[in-house]
């Protein structure tokens, strides 16, 4: 059994991509006291089955500053580290079919350009050109991003506690945090530490990256992390002709999909309209360590009826597996991140809304 330390300057609650790179950029930034508690293993909770999709043109210059920097560092974090994140620069292709898609795609075009990002606003015959997989009678056009790529996430999640663990940081896996301590000074609330199954630590800082546990885990100190788990189903297909590993990512945002290749065959997945939620935040199972939940073709089929539509031969083509994974998403699309109010030192970084993997990099 795993022993812990019983003091340190910062405990970090989650050992997801999100911990391992809040882990990572402290100790970077020269805190080596920094503890990571993981209640499975590194990347068993949600980060294990995300599909690894990197874009960093966002809504915000903020949020595609902060995707920009993550993409540099998994492409560099080997030469660092050791070890590969798998971190391709593919590059991404976003179709349209209707006039009100293209509209929009034109202001993502034009925002592109105010943050001095590389886009092209490109015909049917040029993305399918560029993405040769499917069918583009019914499109009326669509963008290129030359810098969107795809990296593999329980790799850059190992890649990044590695660089945490070689600058002095320590990571216990098999740990459940259980609760926190606090105290009261002049100046309000403070964290003071974290108990867990196997004891106390105390703690200048914790910050809490437990992903769809965060909530929970927030609640027992009066901390207001509003996020609830959905289920997010994608297949992973047999063989598909004209798939390469450089393939760029392609979605079809008015199909509700998104696909990228794996293993010469493709990532079909979507956001569907009517989601569907899992289980409440103060609910969720323990142990729940590399699982995904059971198959719902019916809910699914409303994805994969589009993905037929754009990729004819996907009719013919066998599912290696069905996938659905839980993860968390907020009231607002938007992250959760940073010091709490009203409780000094206690940091969340959660809700990152399935981009979790694109964001952890400048998140952390």
């Amino acid at each position: 059994m795993a022993e812990l330390p019983t003091r340190a300057r910062a405990v970090i609650v989650g050992g997801g991509v999100v911990g391992a790179s809040v882990a990572y950029h402290l100790t970077r930034l020269g805190w080596g006291d920094v503890l990571v508690l993981e209640q499975g293993r590194l990347s068993s909770g949600t980060t294990w089955h995300a599909a690894g999709l990197v874009g960093p043109l966002r809504a915000s210059e903020g949020g595609t500053r902060l995707v920009q920097y993550s993409a540099q560092l998994y492409a560099e974090l080997e030469a660092e580290t050791g070890l590969a994140t798998g971190y391709r620069n593919v590059g991404g292709v976003i179709v349209a079919r209707t006039e009100d898609r293209m509209v929009q795609l034109r202001r993502t075009a034009a925002n592109a350009a105010a943050y001095d990002l590389e886009c092209e606003l490109i015909t049917p015959e040029r993305a399918q050109e560029l993405w040769p997989v499917m069918q583009v009678e019914d499109l009326l056009g669509a963008i290129w991003l030359p810098g969107d790529g795809k990296v593999n996430p329980s790799d850059v999640t190992q890649s990044l506690a590695r660089g945490a663990r070689q600058r002095g940081a320590r990571i216990v896996e098999q740990v459940r945090v259980t609760g926190f301590t606090e105290t009261s000074t002049a100046a309000g609330r403070r964290i003071t530490g974290v108990r867990t199954d196997l004891g106390d630590v105390e703690a200048e800082v914790v910050v809490n990256c437990a992903g769809q546990w965060a909530k929970a885990l927030a609640d027992q100190v009066g901390v207001t992390v509003p996020l609830h788990s959905a289920e997010h189903f994608y297949v992973v297909t047999e063989a598909v002709e004209g798939t390469h590993p450089d393939l760029p990512i392609m979605r079809d945002p008015d199909g509700w999909t998104y696909f990228k290749e794996e293993v010469g065959g493709l990532v079909v997945g979507g956001f569907e309209p009517d989601a569907k939620p899992w289980r409440s935040p103060s609910d969720l199972p323990y142990p729940f360590e590399f699982q995904l939940l059971d198959e719902d073709w019916d809910h699914f089929s409303v994805l994969m009826d589009q993905a037929l539509l754009r990729i004819p031969a996907l009719a013919e083509t066998g599912i290696r597996k069905f996938y659905n994974g839980p993860e968390s998403f907020t009231p607002d699309n938007q992250f959760v991140l940073g010091e709490a109010p009203g409780l000094g030192g206690y940091f969340v970084a959660a809700g990152f809304n399935s981009v979790g993997i694109a964001s952890a990099g400048g998140a952390g």
